[in-house]
């Protein structure tokens, strides 16, 4: 069985004015697994302004223990369903940046729903995994995440 290791996974996405803020955070809950115990989850959210002037909340979240990250992964790699692990296979060099991290977007609405569906949209969670590969290369990453998603 194909594993990938990771130092740390963050989710992010943002809270809009006319968004309810206790529901986007229950979307960003739906990646997150009950087995993480709570201090292994690192919220922040900071207040900021959009372009035109308008409230903006930035939701960051944080996993960095081993065990924590570990379990994400597992959760993560289920959660996907074979369309979406397909796309990401297909896209998967412009997924991954030259620091070796693996980044996918989920739509925010269905996340709301408790479904995981990739999404290229602006209305998304995002997800970057830093992945752990020796040497630290792009090309060593992309072969670790395919042969994990692969499998």
């Amino acid at each position: 069985m194909a594993k990938i290791k990771a130092h740390h996974v963050r989710l992010t996405t943002f809270i809009h004015a006319t968004e309810d803020e206790d529901k986007v955070l229950e979307a960003i809950s739906t990646f997150i697994p009950e087995e993480i115990d709570d201090d292994d989850v690192l919220f922040d959210i900071v207040e900021t302004q959009g372009f035109f002037g308008n409230p903006i909340k930035v939701v960051n979240v944080e996993i960095k223990r081993s065990k924590a990250v570990r379990t994400f992964l597992e959760y993560f790699k289920e959660l996907l369903s074979d369309r979406d692990k397909t796309y990401l296979l297909d896209h998967l060099d412009e997924k991954v940046d030259e620091e070796g991290t693996f980044y996918v977007r989920f739509n925010k609405q269905r996340a709301y729903l408790g479904e995981a569906e990739v999404d290229e949209g602006e209305d998304v969670i995002q997800i970057k995994i830093k992945a752990k590969a020796f040497p630290i290369k792009k090309e060593a990453v992309v072969k670790a995440v395919r042969e994990w998603l692969d499998e």
